[in-house]
């Protein structure tokens, strides 16, 4: 490691030890290695920062928010949950596999993580406790369980990954689709072993088909919106840019004249709100881009894969060694940050190992997934503690058995490339 190397490591780490915001972590980290190790001007910064945020992929994450906000505002999110709770609710731990099945179909619309705790978080907690079912069960489903919210497309990381990468964004959605069904049926086999033999929990009886159809009818609305997403992205109609603006405007149909859960005067504070929160992810993608300029004029990235390569030779060895390094970076950095920092380090290392770059995607995005749930940083710990009432430590002991589950898909994903790669492959993106 070179000198350089070690200050900018330390300046990066110093900003992020104190109440600096991340971006301006990695702002601050940037401008102090191009005055010190370069003889180029700042101005190329202040290019780089504008040019990252002029950047057309960003379009379909401002919609999606925008998406997921109009859902959580309305009643989407209870259509979902009422129709997963009549498929389930009558199985042993059936409103714990509700739970996780509504993640599934909330987090196939808004491919945000926290937007599917903060809306299925609060509703579905209280009732699983008042069903009879632990409160450390209830709080560690729904705090791992909205993981599926950036696993399963559409997904923000994803989409960032993409946009540093390359790679056929359709693609990179299809190979969600894999570990975040693997992560639900787990999850449904868990809580049916653990409560088959309770006879304490409330059940639902097993509804009729009748029942099955009036509750489809009445949710029907709700159900289409996946359906329309991933039916016209993968059918060619629209692109994931289009298909993120096709869904605010069914969902704001939707919620405006059918459900009527949203009323006129909610639409501009929905819209703001996304605003704002689509703005925070700018700043966060300007700073990493900042980061990644130097690192690029530096040849970090090019040094740490000539040390890497010439340390591991098998590539099993190297998706471990990337594994353990990305659930440890997840405990600490968000998503968005990680993957707009780190991506452009790991990518060159992939060909001398043989790995393909939609594959890899793959694998930093559920790992990153798993970050929301692991302790000191994890983001989704903070909001079930705040919802349960309950400290730090409780939450992460109760997430244990499902981050479990999540690393056992994770691992049969790295090390089974075909499978989570076939979609890809069938539908041409490949």
């Amino acid at each position: 490691m070179h000198t350089s190397d070690l200050i900018i490591l330390l300046v990066l780490l110093g900003c992020m030890a104190t109440y600096i915001p991340v971006f301006m972590c990695l702002f601050f980290t940037a401008a102090i290695g191009l005055l010190l190790f370069t003889d180029i001007p700042l101005l190329l910064l202040a290019q780089s920062i504008f040019r990252s945020m002029d950047n057309f992929a960003l379009v379909v994450v401002l919609f999606f928010i925008l998406c997921g906000n109009i859902m959580t505002a309305g009643s989407i999110v209870e259509k979902l949950i009422k129709f997963a709770n009549t498929l389930v609710a009558w199985l042993p731990g059936g409103l714990g596999m509700a739970g996780v099945l509504a993640c599934g179909m909330f987090g196939a619309i808004s491919g945000s993580t926290v937007a599917t705790v903060v809306a299925l978080g609060g509703f579905m907690i209280p009732q699983l406790i008042k069903k009879g079912y632990p409160e450390k069960y209830s709080i560690g489903l729904m705090t791992t369980s909205p993981n599926l919210g950036v696993i399963i497309p559409p997904s923000i990381g994803m989409i960032l990954y993409s946009m540093i990468s390359n790679v056929s964004l359709e693609g990179l959605f299809a190979t969600g689709f894999v570990p975040g069904v693997l992560i639900m049926l787990g999850v449904c086999a868990y809580s049916y072993f653990i409560f088959r033999g309770d006879t304490e929990i409330v059940r639902q009886p097993v509804p009729s088909v009748g029942h099955v159809l009036r509750v489809f009818i009445e949710c029907f609305w709700a159900l289409m919106l996946p359906v329309i997403i991933f039916g016209g992205i993968f059918s060619g109609v629209f692109t994931a840019n289009e298909a993120a603006v096709v869904a605010c405007v069914y969902a704001f149909a939707v919620e405006l004249f059918i459900y009527r859960g949203v009323k006129w005067g909610q639409v501009k504070s929905i819209t703001v709100s996304s605003a704002v929160t689509s703005a925070t992810l700018l700043i966060l993608v300007a700073g990493a881009t900042s980061f990644g300029r130097l690192l690029t004029l530096e040849d970090i990235p090019g040094r740490i894969t000539e040390l890497v390569v010439s340390t591991i030779q098998s590539p099993f060895i190297f998706l471990l060694a990337m594994n353990s390094l990305l659930l440890v970076i997840g405990m600490f950095m968000d998503i968005i940050s990680a993957t707009m920092i780190l991506g452009p380090v790991f990518l060159p290392m992939l060909d001398s190992f043989g790995i393909n770059w939609m594959h890899f995607g793959l694998i930093m995005t559920v790992n990153l997934a798993i970050g929301y749930c692991t302790p000191p940083m994890g983001v989704s710990l903070y909001i079930t503690g705040a919802l349960a009432n309950r400290d730090l430590i409780y939450v992460s002991k109760a997430v244990i058995p499902f981050l479990i589950i999540q690393i056992a898909v994770l691992l049969f994903c790295t090390y089974f490339p075909d499978v989570v790669l076939w979609l890809p492959r069938v539908a041409g993106y490949l």
